[in-house]
């Protein structure tokens, strides 16, 4: 749960927001693309139902659907991310190990509890990029997440250098945690609690093994069994080769996540975590006979939330003053209280 600050006054007025919004978006954008030698490809906004391409995230989330009627009223799914769409567009663009691809990616997700920094409507820049199979080590993905953060870093100063007013808070460098250890460390906190606890500590931090059980037997967050690995055993005493990368929102004195990434399942790790989760009759599906059969490469992928980043880096209080969003009258009349305009 996210609470509005007391005392909010924003930095930038709309029109200054709406310059900066744009900014940041170019200048991220290029960053990622150059750091991790990316090309810039276009998304679908919806796919067919029934092949297993959209993301349903937890499991349990509706995707938005509707019949096509020049289709023989074929159904349509809005999607919810581009997790599998991605790995199966690297494979047919041919993309070898250390070069990939990112996308604008647009998507509805109608069964978000909306809050401060949940809104119905999710755009993030999502990526994919081809690796060997010799490199589905949890060092490789670490590595990616320098990578990552160093784009945050510069987009930071970036909008600083244009905007005094919005000092730099990112530290030098990014912590790299486990979620079970967390777990060890703070046996007392939800999830969530504990990612506040080691995001105020540090001001960012990557939460390593999201998605599979700890050692007590609960799970830091859900993840779907088909894009992420988070099965694997490290090698290091822990599991799951995924994660989130979290950073102390200051103005919400509260923790956000800026992005989820991982590296993709495998044959064997994805016969695992279907398994794990109780649906192998997902192996039935398009996408899912592919993997198995050793149709598709071997990838790393991710998204990064593009309007978590502009509250983040333009210090807002709520999501719905960098994004267009509908949102609950409640909502609305609190917003007002706090002295939050909402786009």
């Amino acid at each position: 749960m996210y609470t509005l600050p007391a005392h909010y006054k924003t930095v930038l007025a709309e029109k200054e927001t709406e310059h900066a919004i744009v900014l940041i978006k170019d200048f991220f954008q290029l960053a990622l693309s150059t750091e991790l030698n990316l090309t810039r490809v276009t998304a679908p906004l919806f796919v067919r139902s029934g092949t297993g391409i959209n993301d349903d995230l937890n499991g349990v989330e509706r995707p938005v659907s509707f019949p096509v009627k020049a289709m023989d009223d074929e159904r349509m799914e809005i999607v919810q991310s581009l997790a599998k769409w991605k790995r199966i567009k690297t494979t047919e663009l041919g993309m070898t190990p250390g070069f990939g691809i990112y996308t604008d990616m647009n998507a509805i997700r109608p069964d978000e509890k909306l809050d401060a920094v949940h809104s119905l409507y999710v755009d993030q820049w999502d990526w994919e990029m081809a690796i060997d199979p010799k490199d589905r080590t949890v060092f490789y993905l670490h590595e990616i997440v320098k990578k990552i953060y160093r784009c945050l870093k510069r987009t930071e100063f970036f909008i600083y250098d244009r905007y005094s007013m919005l000092k730099p808070a990112l530290p030098e460098n990014i912590t790299l945690l486990y979620a079970d250890d967390l777990q060890r460390e703070y046996p007392s906190l939800t999830p969530k609690e504990r990612e506040d606890k080691v995001a105020k500590k540090y001001g960012a931090v990557f939460v390593t093994g999201i998605g599979g059980k700890l050692h007590d037997g609960s799970i830091h967050d859900g993840r779907a069994p088909d894009y992420d690995d988070w099965i694997t055993e490290t090698g290091d005493g822990h599991r799951g080769l995924n994660g989130d990368i979290i950073v102390w929102n200051n103005v919400l004195k509260s923790s956000l996540e800026l992005s989820s990434m991982g590296i993709r399942v495998d044959p064997d790790s994805l016969k695992a975590q279907l398994t794990e989760c109780g649906c192998t009759n997902r192996e039935k599906l398009d996408f899912h006979r592919k993997l198995l059969a050793g149709e598709l490469i071997q990838t790393v992928g991710g998204g990064i939330g593009q309007s978590r980043l502009c509250m983040y880096l333009l210090r807002k209080a709520h999501i719905g003053e960098v994004q267009v969003g509908i949102w609950p009258a409640g909502m609305v009349k609190e917003c007002e209280n706090a002295g939050i305009k909402l786009l």
